[in-house]
């Protein structure tokens, strides 16, 4: 079971560094694991060993959504111009987009399934 749970974090890590390196930074900054909550206690943020404040746990599931819901677009666009003989769109390049949107949705859908259960799990903490 942790080896599923390592395999989908280690997915959506990818899925942010093909996110982040789409995206030109002004300035590489060392990435730091740390997760900050937005408006967190007196108003602070994480702040990685560089002083640069670190991606927070929202932007960093909101980058991997997007790149799933551009992978299913991108995979809709490719099935379109097949379907229409566009020529470019070989059934190989059809194929392969559509597996990478799969398992790009079923990556997320296993990550919403976990957050879920956590939020249950600590909601029936005693106190």
């Amino acid at each position: 079971m942790s080896h599923s749970v390592n395999s989908i974090l280690s997915q959506i890590r990818s899925y942010q560094g093909q996110v982040t390196q789409s995206r030109p930074m002004a300035g590489d900054v060392a990435r730091s694991d740390a997760i900050a909550v937005q408006g967190g206690v007196g108003g602070m943020q994480g702040i990685g060993a560089t002083g640069a404040a670190a991606p927070t746990f929202g932007a960093t599931l909101r980058n991997a959504l997007e790149g799933v819901n551009g992978a299913q677009h991108k995979s809709g666009q490719l099935v379109r111009a097949f379907e229409l003989g566009e020529p470019g769109a070989d059934l190989a390049k059809v194929m392969v987009a559509s597996q990478q949107s799969q398992v790009a949705f079923r990556a997320t859908v296993e990550v919403r399934n976990r957050l879920v259960q956590a939020y249950q799990d600590v909601m029936n903490m005693p106190l």
